[in-house]
Protein backbone atom coordinates (compact mmCIF):
# COMPACT_ATOMS: atom_id res chain seq x y z
CA UNK A 1 0.00 0.00 0.00
CA UNK A 2 2.75 2.58 1.34
CA UNK A 3 5.56 0.88 -2.03
CA UNK A 4 4.86 4.39 -3.48
CA UNK A 5 4.71 6.47 -0.80
CA UNK A 6 6.76 9.29 -1.14
CA UNK A 7 8.09 10.17 2.91
CA UNK A 8 10.58 12.93 1.49
CA UNK A 9 7.77 15.41 0.41
CA UNK A 10 6.60 15.34 4.30
CA UNK A 11 9.97 16.26 5.63
CA UNK A 12 11.15 18.50 2.86
CA UNK A 13 7.82 20.73 3.71
CA UNK A 14 7.94 20.77 7.37
CA UNK A 15 9.24 24.18 8.22
CA UNK A 16 6.55 25.23 5.68
CA UNK A 17 3.69 23.32 7.22
CA UNK A 18 4.48 23.88 10.58
CA UNK A 19 6.05 27.40 10.73
CA UNK A 20 3.45 29.13 8.84
CA UNK A 21 0.73 26.63 8.75
CA UNK A 22 0.14 25.74 11.94
CA UNK A 23 1.34 28.74 13.33
CA UNK A 24 -1.53 31.01 11.59
CA UNK A 25 -3.93 28.23 12.80
CA UNK A 26 -2.75 28.22 16.38
CA UNK A 27 -3.03 31.60 16.54
CA UNK A 28 -6.26 32.27 14.94
CA UNK A 29 -7.73 29.23 17.44
CA UNK A 30 -5.87 31.23 20.66
CA UNK A 31 -7.26 34.76 19.66
CA UNK A 32 -10.52 33.30 18.37
CA UNK A 33 -11.02 31.46 21.41
CA UNK A 34 -10.21 34.41 23.56
CA UNK A 35 -12.62 36.87 21.91
CA UNK A 36 -15.79 34.12 21.98
CA UNK A 37 -15.14 33.37 25.41
CA UNK A 38 -15.13 37.76 25.92
CA UNK A 39 -18.34 37.99 23.89
CA UNK A 40 -19.59 35.00 24.59
CA UNK A 41 -19.52 36.04 28.32
CA UNK A 42 -21.64 39.00 27.68
CA UNK A 43 -24.36 37.42 25.87
CA UNK A 44 -24.79 34.38 28.81
CA UNK A 45 -24.87 37.63 31.03
CA UNK A 46 -27.44 39.54 28.72
CA UNK A 47 -29.51 36.06 28.46
CA UNK A 48 -29.48 36.19 32.88
CA UNK A 49 -30.19 39.71 33.15
CA UNK A 50 -34.10 39.59 33.64
CA UNK A 51 -34.29 42.09 31.16
CA UNK A 52 -36.70 40.97 28.27
CA UNK A 53 -35.49 42.84 25.31
CA UNK A 54 -31.96 42.03 26.29
CA UNK A 55 -32.49 38.60 27.14
CA UNK A 56 -34.30 38.17 23.36
CA UNK A 57 -31.58 39.76 21.39
CA UNK A 58 -28.90 37.32 23.04
CA UNK A 59 -31.14 34.52 22.51
CA UNK A 60 -32.05 35.41 18.72
CA UNK A 61 -27.88 35.74 17.88
CA UNK A 62 -26.98 32.34 19.92
CA UNK A 63 -30.27 30.42 17.76
CA UNK A 64 -28.92 32.08 14.29
CA UNK A 65 -25.20 31.73 14.84
CA UNK A 66 -26.17 27.84 15.66
CA UNK A 67 -28.27 27.27 13.26
CA UNK A 68 -25.81 28.40 10.29
CA UNK A 69 -23.45 26.41 8.72
CA UNK A 70 -19.79 27.26 9.71
CA UNK A 71 -18.76 27.86 6.15
CA UNK A 72 -21.39 29.96 4.91
CA UNK A 73 -20.92 32.24 7.64
CA UNK A 74 -17.40 32.72 6.49
CA UNK A 75 -18.02 33.29 3.15
CA UNK A 76 -20.85 35.68 4.02
CA UNK A 77 -18.39 38.02 5.97
CA UNK A 78 -15.61 38.10 3.45
CA UNK A 79 -17.27 38.44 0.34
CA UNK A 80 -20.23 40.48 1.72
CA UNK A 81 -19.19 42.73 4.45
CA UNK A 82 -16.83 44.93 2.67
CA UNK A 83 -19.60 46.13 0.49
CA UNK A 84 -21.99 46.61 3.77
CA UNK A 85 -18.59 48.54 5.58
CA UNK A 86 -18.90 50.91 1.41
CA UNK A 87 -22.61 51.27 2.48
CA UNK A 88 -22.05 52.47 6.22
CA UNK A 89 -18.95 54.87 5.51
CA UNK A 90 -20.00 56.33 2.23
CA UNK A 91 -17.09 54.52 0.50
CA UNK A 92 -16.58 55.13 -3.11
CA UNK A 93 -15.67 51.31 -2.94
CA UNK A 94 -15.60 48.31 -0.63
CA UNK A 95 -13.78 48.35 2.27
CA UNK A 96 -11.26 45.87 2.36
CA UNK A 97 -10.88 43.17 4.70
CA UNK A 98 -8.06 41.26 5.12
CA UNK A 99 -8.35 37.33 4.98
CA UNK A 100 -6.52 36.85 8.56
CA UNK A 101 -9.17 39.55 10.00
CA UNK A 102 -12.15 38.48 8.64
CA UNK A 103 -10.97 34.63 9.28
CA UNK A 104 -10.22 35.71 13.30
CA UNK A 105 -13.51 38.05 13.44
CA UNK A 106 -16.18 35.22 11.90
CA UNK A 107 -14.51 32.72 14.53
CA UNK A 108 -15.17 35.10 16.97
CA UNK A 109 -18.87 35.55 16.27
CA UNK A 110 -19.84 32.38 15.57
CA UNK A 111 -17.95 30.76 18.53
CA UNK A 112 -19.34 33.36 20.78
CA UNK A 113 -22.51 31.74 20.61
CA UNK A 114 -21.04 28.78 21.70
CA UNK A 115 -19.13 29.71 24.11
CA UNK A 116 -22.09 31.63 25.67
CA UNK A 117 -24.28 28.47 26.06
CA UNK A 118 -21.36 26.80 28.07
CA UNK A 119 -20.97 30.18 29.99
CA UNK A 120 -24.95 30.39 30.89
CA UNK A 121 -24.99 27.07 32.25
CA UNK A 122 -21.65 27.13 34.12
CA UNK A 123 -23.42 30.68 35.97
CA UNK A 124 -26.56 28.50 36.71
CA UNK A 125 -24.39 25.77 38.34
CA UNK A 126 -23.46 28.43 40.83
CA UNK A 127 -25.96 28.64 43.69
CA UNK A 128 -28.13 31.12 44.19
CA UNK A 129 -27.01 31.47 47.77
CA UNK A 130 -23.26 32.65 46.78
CA UNK A 131 -24.92 35.92 45.38
CA UNK A 132 -27.59 36.11 47.72
CA UNK A 133 -24.34 36.35 50.24
CA UNK A 134 -22.38 38.60 47.96
CA UNK A 135 -25.31 40.95 48.19
CA UNK A 136 -25.95 40.86 51.92
CA UNK A 137 -22.23 42.09 52.29
CA UNK A 138 -22.76 45.02 50.16
CA UNK A 139 -21.53 44.34 46.51
CA UNK A 140 -23.14 45.62 44.03
CA UNK A 141 -24.22 43.35 40.95
CA UNK A 142 -21.61 43.60 38.57
CA UNK A 143 -19.08 43.39 41.62
CA UNK A 144 -21.00 39.95 42.39
CA UNK A 145 -20.66 38.13 38.97
CA UNK A 146 -17.26 39.76 39.01
CA UNK A 147 -15.78 38.43 41.92
CA UNK A 148 -17.79 35.52 43.29
CA UNK A 149 -19.93 34.47 40.22
CA UNK A 150 -17.86 34.21 37.07
CA UNK A 151 -14.21 33.11 38.73
CA UNK A 152 -16.53 29.98 39.76
CA UNK A 153 -18.47 29.43 36.89
CA UNK A 154 -15.22 29.97 34.61
CA UNK A 155 -13.60 26.94 36.69
CA UNK A 156 -16.45 24.93 36.62
CA UNK A 157 -16.71 24.94 32.72
CA UNK A 158 -13.33 24.83 32.00
CA UNK A 159 -12.99 21.69 30.65
CA UNK A 160 -15.89 22.12 28.43
CA UNK A 161 -14.22 25.45 27.20
CA UNK A 162 -11.28 23.37 26.33
CA UNK A 163 -13.52 20.71 24.61
CA UNK A 164 -15.11 23.40 22.81
CA UNK A 165 -11.70 24.84 21.33
CA UNK A 166 -10.40 22.13 20.78
CA UNK A 167 -13.75 21.69 18.12
CA UNK A 168 -12.72 25.09 16.71
CA UNK A 169 -9.28 24.06 16.04
CA UNK A 170 -10.43 21.59 13.81
CA UNK A 171 -12.99 23.96 12.40
CA UNK A 172 -10.19 25.99 11.69
CA UNK A 173 -9.07 24.05 8.61
CA UNK A 174 -12.33 25.74 6.81
CA UNK A 175 -10.59 29.35 6.04
CA UNK A 176 -8.74 26.94 3.19
CA UNK A 177 -12.15 27.37 1.51
CA UNK A 178 -10.52 31.17 1.32
CA UNK A 179 -6.88 30.09 0.21
CA UNK A 180 -5.84 30.98 3.19
CA UNK A 181 -2.36 29.14 4.29
CA UNK A 182 -3.38 27.84 7.45
CA UNK A 183 -2.31 24.43 7.85
CA UNK A 184 -4.28 22.45 5.74
CA UNK A 185 -4.31 24.96 3.19
CA UNK A 186 -0.38 24.58 3.49
CA UNK A 187 -0.29 20.92 2.92
CA UNK A 188 -3.10 21.50 -0.16
CA UNK A 189 -0.54 23.94 -1.51
CA UNK A 190 2.52 21.54 -1.35
CA UNK A 191 0.27 18.30 -2.27
CA UNK A 192 -0.72 20.46 -5.74
CA UNK A 193 2.76 21.40 -6.40
CA UNK A 194 4.79 18.05 -6.04
CA UNK A 195 1.28 16.18 -7.20
CA UNK A 196 1.51 14.13 -3.81
CA UNK A 197 -2.22 14.57 -2.86
CA UNK A 198 -1.93 10.91 -0.54
CA UNK A 199 1.07 11.62 1.40
CA UNK A 200 0.00 15.44 2.41
CA UNK A 201 -3.54 15.33 3.47
CA UNK A 202 -2.99 12.13 5.02
CA UNK A 203 -0.05 13.60 6.98
CA UNK A 204 -2.20 17.06 7.48
CA UNK A 205 -5.35 13.86 9.01
CA UNK A 206 -2.57 12.58 11.12
CA UNK A 207 -1.45 15.97 12.88
CA UNK A 208 -4.72 17.02 13.12
CA UNK A 209 -5.80 13.56 14.98
CA UNK A 210 -1.96 13.74 16.98
CA UNK A 211 -3.25 17.40 18.52
CA UNK A 212 -7.04 16.84 18.90
CA UNK A 213 -5.90 13.58 20.70
CA UNK A 214 -3.54 14.99 23.02
CA UNK A 215 -5.23 18.12 23.93
CA UNK A 216 -8.44 15.70 24.49
CA UNK A 217 -6.09 13.36 26.87
CA UNK A 218 -5.33 16.63 28.82
CA UNK A 219 -9.08 17.74 29.05
CA UNK A 220 -10.25 15.02 30.43
CA UNK A 221 -7.14 14.99 32.89
CA UNK A 222 -8.21 18.57 34.09
CA UNK A 223 -11.45 17.40 34.11
CA UNK A 224 -10.88 14.68 36.63
CA UNK A 225 -8.79 16.76 38.73
CA UNK A 226 -11.49 19.16 39.18
CA UNK A 227 -14.04 16.65 40.09
CA UNK A 228 -11.66 15.29 42.89
CA UNK A 229 -10.94 18.75 44.26
CA UNK A 230 -14.75 19.47 44.99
Amino acid sequence: MFANFDFDVIRRSLSYLFLDGMTFTLTLTGLATFGGIVFGTLIALMRLSGYWLLGRIAGLYVDLMRSLPLVLVIFWFYFLVPYIGQWLTGSSRPVRVGAFASSLVTFTLFEAAYFAEIMRAGIQSISKGQPAAAQALGLTYSQTMRYVVLPQAFRNMLPVLLTQTIVLFQDTSLVYVLSIPDFLGAASKVAQRDGRLVEMYLFAAVVYFAISCVASFGVRRLQARIAFVH
